[in-house]
């Protein structure tokens, strides 16, 4: 088994992506025409989405807490200049990812991909079938090993190969998505995530296959 079969997601369709980028667009003007209070509609939908990017960089629920805030300040003073180019969520998502990495220079902390997250939102469905037991103590006991043995393989990685595979395997985004908010292209994305991926298989190699 693939570590991407492993840390399993759910992608949203193109489509839906398109109507979703439409209706935040639609707020979005709201806000710039002077209905501040609408910004409310994009936090509320957008907060924990958020939170979960900054928490698996940083696996500090006060930090991202605080970045979360900070990234929602920061797009509500510069949504003024969003012209749409790119879609509300692209560009949020770029905005909380660089105060985010900011602060990680800044501070210097171990980040640690967050298995806790990805078990809440049933993105690691499949997983605990592939560990190499029958037995539920047994599960428990690999599943606490396989948690403390991701964290360390993660924070082994790059800041850029954590934030491509945390985008990407955690939250679902495209390729293109990833590359609009990292700033770099398809094919950068597309080699990192190839990277981390076979780096985090050999590393995870004695509990999935």
């Amino acid at each position: 088994m693939s570590i991407s079969k492993a840390i399993k997601q759910t992608l949203v369709s193109t489509p839906e992506r398109r109507q979703e980028a439409d209706a935040d667009l639609a707020i979005v003007q709201k806000v710039q025409d002077g209905d501040v209070d609408a910004f409310d509609e994009l936090v509320t939908k957008y907060r924990e989405r958020i939170y979960s990017v900054v928490y698996n960089l940083t696996s500090n629920r006060e930090d991202a807490s605080d970045l979360t805030q900070d990234a929602f300040i920061k797009a509500f003073q510069s949504v003024g200049r969003f012209k749409g180019k790119s879609s509300f969520f692209t560009w949020l998502y770029r905005i909380a990812l660089n105060t985010t990495l900011t602060h990680l220079r800044k501070n210097k902390l171990r980040r640690f991909f967050s298995f806790e997250k990805m078990s809440e939102e049933d993105h690691s469905a499949g997983f605990i079938e592939q560990l190499k037991t029958d037995s539920d103590s047994d599960k428990n006991t690999l599943m606490s090993e396989l948690q403390e043995k991701l964290n360390d393989a993660f924070q082994k990685l790059s800041v850029k190969h954590r934030t491509v595979v945390t985008l990407y395997e955690i939250d679902g985004l495209s390729h293109k998505e990833i590359a609009e908010i990292v700033g770099t292209t398809v094919g950068t994305v597309r080699s990192r995530l190839h990277y981390a991926k076979q780096f985090l298989q050999a590393e995870l190699k004695d509990y999935v296959q």
